[in-house]
């Protein structure tokens, strides 16, 4: 994940290199035109409610270590009906940062194999500064928690029906074969 600094309509740069031991909680509301914004850029039709509520503490040598959860309401288009459908949003966020550079951003591989565990933890991302962006990251998990493809209860696509194929003259060779068959 690659958090985006002053990009996000939800941006909130926190200060990392002084967090207390135990860390610090932040929790952001999204107002009118945050969520107006959100809507914009996620091709929504509106978000009702943006909440994320985050702990941020410190990890290992100069590292950081965000854990919370973003909540959202939201309104899209059915992908049948293109009617309005309500849409939830609860998504756990986790993510582990450490300052460029340092040895723990550096993913180990055997023999030129980068070999990643799916169900693992994600390794740390290297940040730039002092400061992280823990409004970008909600709104990158914000996104992961929006239906690519919502659809109104009930409906259904119904596929295309298939014409038939027209009859063509399959060559002499499909004709001799048939002259075959029909006569064993």
């Amino acid at each position: 994940m690659t958090v985006s600094a002053a990009t996000s309509p939800v941006s909130y740069p926190l200060r990392v290199n002084r967090l207390p031991e135990k860390g610090t909680t932040v929790t952001i509301e999204a107002d009118s035109a945050q969520r107006a914004a959100l809507a914009r850029l996620h091709d929504l039709l509106s978000v009702e409610r943006f909440r994320a509520e985050l702990t941020v503490r410190p990890w290992k040598a100069g590292g950081v270590r965000v854990l919370g959860r973003v909540e959202a309401d939201i309104m899209h288009s059915c992908v049948v009906t293109l009617e309005p459908i309500a849409g939830r949003i609860d998504e756990d966020i986790a993510a582990t940062f450490v300052p460029e550079g340092s040895r723990l951003a550096r993913v180990e591989h055997e023999g030129g194999e980068l070999v990643l565990d799916p169900e693992g933890e994600d390794p740390p991302e290297p940040f730039i500064g002092d400061s992280l962006d823990i409004g970008a990251l909600a709104e990158e998990f914000f996104v992961l928690g929006i239906d690519p493809y919502p659809r109104k209860e009930g409906v259904k696509l119904d596929p295309p029906e298939e014409e038939a194929p027209a009859k063509a003259d399959a060559g002499p060779l499909a004709r001799e074969l048939k002259k075959l068959r029909d006569r064993y």
